[in-house]
């Protein structure tokens, strides 16, 4: 009884949250959802993007032994963002892209858009996408994305309330 009792509050528990789904234009017309509604809806990446950036310098010296010295110094900076992460509307592009923001800070943006060659209307990350990656402008600074990231779009989590409301009565009956 136990046991038939914890799988009906998981069963609760796991409906009442909401499922994941695409944001897509079909979802966007069937909740009326303006760019002022949009300010409203809370966003979601669907998996992993890695934004990085490295630099490196360095030079060849003789030291004061006669020796060759090379000094080399690189830098490499990486962003990740990880699948479901939250993520805020921030403005409509021009060519109905939608623009996000996941942190505070100028230019901490990033761009989603349909794509031409797919028609299942999801919104994939927008880069400068290459064979092996993409390139971003986030912060200001151009960031490499990782192969995985082109597969990202964006999903909201979506609920079906449906409430009934129900009354029994047990009539008893008459007798003459």
């Amino acid at each position: 009884m136990r046991i038939l009792l914890s799988l009906a509050f998981v069963a609760l528990l796991v409906t009442s949250c909401g499922t994941m789904a695409p944001y897509t234009d079909t979802l966007k017309e069937q909740y009326d959802l303006s760019p002022e509604n949009l300010m409203k809806v809370q966003f979601f990446t669907s998996s992993n993007i890695i934004l990085e950036k490295s630099s490196s310098s360095g030079n060849q010296t003789t030291g004061d032994d006669g020796t060759l010295v090379s000094n080399t110094n690189s830098t490499q900076e990486r962003i990740i963002i990880p699948k479901n992460t939250a993520c805020r509307f921030e403005k409509q592009g021009p060519n109905n892209e939608i623009i996000v923001r996941f942190e505070v800070g100028t230019g901490k943006i990033l761009t989603f858009a349909q794509r031409p060659t797919q028609t299942n209307g999801k919104y994939y990350l927008v880069a400068d996408w290459k064979q092996n990656g993409g390139t971003v402008v986030y912060g200001n600074e151009n960031y490499n994305v990782q192969a995985g990231g082109s597969s990202a779009f964006l999903v909201v989590k979506q609920k079906n309330l449906a409430r009934k409301k129900r009354k029994d009565r047990v009539v008893k009956g008459m007798k003459v």
